[in-house]
């Protein structure tokens, strides 16, 4: 696969890019800031220069071309204010997503959070971040496009367990287990149309996939 990875220097992007590029799959991961290249290609990853907040859908669908699949893994973070959780969390997904029917490109895999609910207050804090995340979320689902929507719980820089619950939504998680779990949610068709929460668990995170899958 061709996969083009939005917020491809966070910390959970650049472990998917790894796991994708020692699958054998072309990544790259869109930035907006140069001295990030050398951390993508040490990841396997093609660096490509694009201010989600600041381009247009023209300039960006120009810049991402043809692809397989689109990951939106990108966000304003803890310390943002309560304007570039519209701008990049919710704003910055949409445009991807007409980037992506302008582009033909149909798989569409966004990371989210447990608890986004588009009708969550706007409070201009963490209630906004979940508000944003829900909207996003909800435009994607509403988009036609092949969507998987995951939801991982507290997210921590633990060592990876391998292992997850995608039931509860109730817990934490390694990034690291949740960018594994981003590559097989690619590697697994049939999670497409599918949205779910994730947090440590006793499954495999293959035989949990292919569990959701399953319920297509």
């Amino acid at each position: 696969m061709d996969v083009v990875i939005a917020g491809g220097h966070g910390q959970i992007a650049l472990i998917l890019e790894r796991l994708l590029a020692d699958e054998g799959h072309a990544v790259r991961g869109l930035i907006r800031n140069p001295d990030h290249v050398a951390d993508l290609e040490e990841a396997g990853a093609t660096a490509v220069l694009a201010d989600l907040e600041e381009a247009d859908v023209d300039a960006l669908a120009e810049t991402i071309g043809s692809a397989d699949a689109i990951v939106f893994a990108a966000g304003a973070g803890p310390g943002s204010g309560a304007q570039r959780k519209w701008t990049l969390d919710y704003a910055g997904a949409v445009k991807l997503m007409e980037v992506a029917r302008r582009n033909g490109i149909d798989r569409y895999v966004i990371v989210s959070s447990t608890g986004a609910d588009p009708e969550a207050e706007d409070d201009g804090g963490f209630g906004t971040y979940l508000r944003a995340k829900g909207q996003a979320d909800l435009k994607l689902a509403q988009s036609g496009l092949s969507y998987t929507i995951v939801r991982p719980g507290r997210l921590t820089d633990a060592a990876p367990t391998g292992a997850v619950d995608t039931s509860s939504g109730k817990g934490e998680i390694p990034r690291a287990d949740v960018a594994a779990v981003l590559a097989e949610v690619l590697d697994t068709p049939g999670t497409s149309g599918h949205t779910f929460e994730v947090v440590s668990g006793d499954a495999p995170i293959v035989d949990a996939i292919a569990r959701l899958a399953s319920e297509s």
